[in-house]
């Protein structure tokens, strides 16, 4: 659906080039939802605003479902964003407006709908964000949750391809957040849109994304499916992501370790695996005994994944691992 070739952007400041995103390639899936994490000044937020060339790029091509974007003339790049709807972290909402006049005016700008396919077109869509009870309210009578849903029913609006999502829940508390990664989840399988957000937090691409790619100080450094990049990071930056996500120190674990016997693995089960006794089999068929020093059992997206950090003493070593890696799990030598 998207594709970066060489892409890369740098503003000017005081009559000098300061490269905001460096040059980069990047493929997005069409029905994906696709992550985008970094720190502050990472590149992320340039990276998905050059996508509906709110900006624009200092070099190199983009395409999207086949176009290129970068070569579009104004009346073609309005006709380009129709397609694109955008979820801002801060809502952006009219607070003059109602909450059913904030929906529709995409739709009256456009003018392409009468006044009363516009009432029902957004009847439908507040409907579908939870919110047909509100349709009335103004903004400031709303909760956080409740705004960014008028600003997804909003981006709706125009029938997009593409949802954007600028750091959609970095403003909500935990609970709401997860409400609304529900419904983007939801949007996106039954809409079949691509979404693309951009987080500072792991635990955000845990939960929704498919393939992620992470940035650092204009570049990506690492990207993939949410599973390969989550459960076996390779670069620093990832690394610190997943331990803040799951906070681990790691340095204080192998401290920890220092009294503890034998080799120490961290397996790493990912599927039905994850809820299978293969530690017990593994010990009685090869004499192995086992410590679990550290572990977590949870999900990424729908599927659940576990890893342990074992310590293993006696027995056929060799055997056990070959035992392990027989049933897929992954296994990685700490000591």
């Amino acid at each position: 659906m998207i594709k970066f070739h060489q892409v890369h952007k740098a503003y000017q400041t005081e009559g000098r080039m300061i490269p905001a995103l460096q040059p980069c390639d990047l493929e997005i899936p069409g029905g994906q939802i696709y992550g985008l994490i970094g720190h502050s000044g990472a590149g992320k937020s340039t990276l998905l605003r050059l996508i509906n060339r709110l900006e624009d790029p200092t070099g190199g091509r983009i395409l999207v479902a086949g176009e290129e974007v970068t070569a579009l003339k104004p009346e073609g790049l309005r006709t380009f964003r129709r397609q694109v709807g955008m979820i801002f972290q801060h809502f952006n909402l009219l607070s003059s407006k109602t909450v059913a006049d904030n929906v529709a005016m995409p739709l009256k700008l456009a003018g392409e709908l009468s006044r009363s396919a516009i009432k029902d077109k957004v009847a439908g869509l507040l409907k579908r964000v939870g919110l047909e009870e509100h349709a009335k309210k103004y903004p400031a009578q709303l909760s956080g949750g409740q705004k960014q849903r008028v600003g997804i029913a909003r981006a709706l609006s125009t029938d997009p391809k593409i949802l954007l999502c600028d750091e959609a829940t970095s403003a909500l508390d935990p609970q709401t957040t997860a409400q609304v990664l529900t419904l983007l989840a939801e949007i996106n399988r039954e809409l079949g849109l691509t979404l693309v957000l951009i987080t500072h937090e792991m635990d955000v691409i845990r939960r929704i994304c498919d393939q992620v790619a992470v940035l650092d100080a204009g570049y990506i450094v690492e990207q993939g499916p949410v599973a390969k990049v989550f459960l076996h990071p390779q670069h620093p930056t990832t690394k610190r992501f997943v331990q803040e996500a799951e906070q681990i120190d790691e340095q204080e674990l192998h401290q920890d370790f220092q009294a503890v016997e034998g080799r120490i693995l961290r397996l790493t089960f990912h599927g039905q695996s994850t809820y299978e006794p293969l530690l017990g089999r593994v010990a009685r068929k090869t004499g192995v005994d086992f410590t679990i020093l550290a572990g977590r059992i949870d999900r990424i997206r729908d599927v659940p994944y576990g890893q342990l950090t074992v310590a293993f003493k006696g027995g056929e070593f060799q055997q056990a691992m070959d035992m392990l890696e027989a049933s897929e799990v992954h296994l990685e030598v700490l000591r």
